[in-house]
């Protein structure tokens, strides 16, 4: 444990997290935020620019004045740091209110042209937000569905996708990142094997966009949607469509709209250009604190402290170490529901969220607990200490909980996936 501490504190003065913080009115009254996987902190400098773009930039496009020009330059500036961000090109990117309604309409757009039979791939390790729009488009086009497996450790199983796909499938969709565990798939293996098939690639980066790079070139994605109230942000939903593919599609909107550049034609609507403002703000604050290079050892560092620190009272659900996983935990104390966990914690302080199925519903089948689950998840404003913090608070959930005749497991590798309880 002092070795993990140290490598944290080496970490910390890499990030200057103290500086970070004083950036966070929010962090700055000893709450310990460990919900981020539902939606981070916010630095004053994003709401600020929120805030400067109502009372200067209230406008529409295409008007010569001052005001509708800022507009413009708010809505450019987003696209051109969205394509740095994601590694594609500014006509490539696409701006909705949230993740979940641009894939509502993008897979409408997508499947204009499948017929009756065409078949859809996704992941038991998904948020419904990519499984959803996907059911309902299928019963309406009268498509099919189907459902790639898990391995016990909550990785994708790569032989059932392999065995799935055929001549029919149009859509493979999948999470690069879980919300519930913090699995992480081969992203660029998944997207090859989809278009070694004739498939697109369709992937959801919700998740993983908090803590690692994105390159949606690198790994071959023709579709790739990501939210930035996941990275200290405002609520958003952005999209990479690959150009090749999208100047394909028809998209929904109202016939008058701007259909140049070629992502502005799949966006409905007037933009949330306050919003846009936010996120501008927003890639500047993470490049300003050294990047992703900087945040994720350290992140990497945090996770790897909070398993160090828990007793085996303390069951964690999939991956079972920081390999092939990002900072994001499933976990229950024995003997204490899962409620009763997240209540007593906030009473500590703490915050974390209490859930039964996290809106993963294949992976809730298979991982074992009834009811409820506690979710954990750290990001780069979260220091050691309060990771220390929040290992102990549940450790002695356990022990002020026991009922009579509990007996622990003797044997049980610690922290390595979920375990039956043992009762003497």
């Amino acid at each position: 444990m002092a070795d993990v501490l140290s490598a944290s504190e080496d970490l910390n003065a890499q990030v200057d997290v103290a500086a970070i913080r004083a950036r966070f009115s929010s962090l700055r009254e000893g709450f310990a935020f460990f919900d981020a996987p539902g939606g981070t902190q916010v630095p004053d400098e994003v709401g600020e620019a929120i805030a400067r773009a109502l009372r200067e930039a209230s406008a529409n496009l295409g008007a010569g004045y001052a005001t509708s020009l800022r507009v413009g330059n708010i809505l450019e500036e987003a696209e051109h740091k969205a394509a740095r961000f994601l590694g594609c090109e500014p006509h490539e990117v696409i701006f909705g209110p949230n993740m979940t309604s641009l894939n509502f309409a993008l897979s409408r757009t997508a499947a204009r042209a499948f017929r009756p039979g065409d078949e859809i791939l996704v992941s038991c390790l998904d948020h419904d937000a990519g499984v959803a729009p996907w059911l309902e488009i299928a019963h309406d086009r009268d498509l099919v569905v189907r459902h790639v497996g898990l391995h016990d450790d909550t990785t994708l199983d790569f032989a059932d996708l392999e065995s799935k796909l055929g001549p029919r499938t149009r859509v493979v969709a999948f999470a690069w990142a879980s919300n519930a565990v913090g699995t992480v798939t081969d992203a660029r293996r998944v997207c090859q094997l989809a278009h070694d098939a004739g498939a697109l690639a369709w992937v959801d980066a919700v998740h993983y966009a908090a803590h690692e790079p994105i390159d949606v070139r690198a790994i071959g994605a023709d579709m790739l949607i990501c939210s930035p109230y996941k990275f200290c942000g405002p609520h958003l939903g952005i999209a990479a469509g690959r150009a090749e593919v999208m100047s394909q599609w028809r998209p929904y909107k109202a016939r008058p709209a701007p259909a140049s550049p070629l992502g502005r034609g799949f966006e409905t609507g007037t933009q949330s250009y306050e919003l846009l403002a936010g996120f501008n703000a927003t890639i500047d604050y993470l490049g300003s604190i050294g990047g992703f290079a900087a945040i994720t050892p350290y992140e990497r560092a945090l996770g790897q402290r909070f398993l160090d620190g828990l007793s085996d009272a303390v069951t964690i659900y999939g991956r079972p170490g920081m390999d092939g996983r990002v900072p994001t935990f499933l976990v229950n104390v024995d003997g204490v529901a899962a409620e009763d966990v997240a209540a007593r914690l906030a009473g500590a302080r703490i915050g974390v969220w209490a859930h039964d199925s996290w809106y993963s519903l294949g992976l809730y089948q298979r991982l074992g607990y009834t009811g409820k689950s506690v979710r954990i998840g750290f990001i780069h404003y979260n220091t050691p200490d309060e990771v220390g913090r929040l290992a102990e608070a549940l450790n002695g959930l356990r022990l002020s909980r026991d009922p009579p005749g509990w007996t622990r497991c003797a044997t049980r590798s610690p922290r390595r996936g979920s375990r039956p309880a043992c009762r003497g």
